[in-house]
């Protein structure tokens, strides 16, 4: 099939290259514009482009996908379907409509479940046990179109935002092939979506990171789970941002205030909760790299009754 393929970041490449290397003949890759990055504010460009350009594949980066230049520029490569997925801008109707397979999007959730801008961090945030991909047609709501196809991930009890991330993004690849195929054959049969039992899976945030003592261990841990690698979760430590990279749940009774030390060991030390003890196992400090709590307490000192937070 002739395909306009729209997205930006590396959770995009993997499908882009699945459809390539199916056969597809990939006509246009429409991105968002390259932006400054780093001390130097160079131009970057976005993954999808990188891989594009070394594809050998027309790139073709809109402000705003809206504005009628736009619009004509995409009707010109004549596609037989556009493929969407994590591309930053909303389409209008013209573009949903403008292919003969219409836009067909890959989508980080089981739909209905997790609309919208962060579906991965959410769903271990919020505690799922299985997460997946959805293939859905693209209408003019925010992931509200006629599911396609679908594909479950079990989560694991320690993944991360980063592994999730990675999960399903080899998965959405293999789904959208899958779909495409389908789509040809005619043998599609899709599927309304109903009433979301979830709330929006809103943006992340830095401020989301700022851990709050006051909440159950059990929701802290899923959080610092959840935000790794970004934006992350953190607290403060005499004066200073501490982010907390990895912790654990402890069978601990303890009568302190929230955001307490409890136990200092030689290997770790644990923190007092608004229900339950969470035990630090990985964290970090400004100016200093990723570290074990046993390399960090070797490094600095940490007294029971010291209070995170303040």
């Amino acid at each position: 099939m002739k395909v306009i393929f729209m997205g930006t970041p590396d959770f995009s490449v993997g499908t882009l290259a699945a459809l390539v290397e199916a056969g597809h003949e990939v006509v246009l890759a429409v991105t968002q514009p390259d932006k400054p990055k780093g001390r130097g504010k160079e131009m970057q460009y976005t993954p999808v482009k990188e891989y594009a350009l070394e594809k050998g594949i027309p790139v073709y980066q809109p402000e705003r996908v809206r504005r009628p230049e736009c619009i004509e520029e995409l009707k010109k490569y004549q596609a037989d379907v556009c493929v969407v997925i994590a591309f930053g801008q909303i389409l209008p109707k013209e573009i949903l409509e403008m292919t003969p397979c219409g836009c067909i999007n890959v989508h980080a959730s089981l739909l209905p479940k997790y609309r919208g801008a962060a579906p991965i961090q959410w769903a271990i945030i919020n505690g799922e046990s299985v997460s997946g991909v959805t293939t859905m047609q693209m209408d003019e709501g925010l992931d509200t179109g006629d599911m396609l196809e679908k594909v479950e991930v079990p989560l694991g009890e320690k993944i991360t935002g980063g592994e999730l991330h990675d999960l399903l993004a080899e998965a959405g690849a293999k789904l959208c092939v899958q779909t495409l195929e389908k789509l040809e054959k005619g043998e599609l049969k899709p599927e309304k979506q109903g009433e979301t039992p979830t709330a929006y899976a809103r943006m992340l945030d830095k401020k989301l990171g700022n851990i709050d003592w006051t909440r159950p261990a059990i929701e802290i841990e899923r959080l610092i789970r959840g935000l790794n690698p970004w934006p992350s979760a953190y607290t403060t430590w005499n004066e200073k941002t501490m982010k907390i990279w990895a912790a654990d749940v402890v069978d601990a009774q303890e009568t302190a205030e929230p955001g307490t030390i409890t136990e200092v060991t030689k290997q770790t030390f644990s923190v007092q909760t608004g229900d339950g003890v969470l035990q630090i196992k990985e964290l970090q400090i400004p100016g200093k790299k990723k570290m074990s709590s046993d390399a960090f307490l070797r490094g600095y000192q940490v007294k029971t009754g010291e209070k995170l937070g303040c």
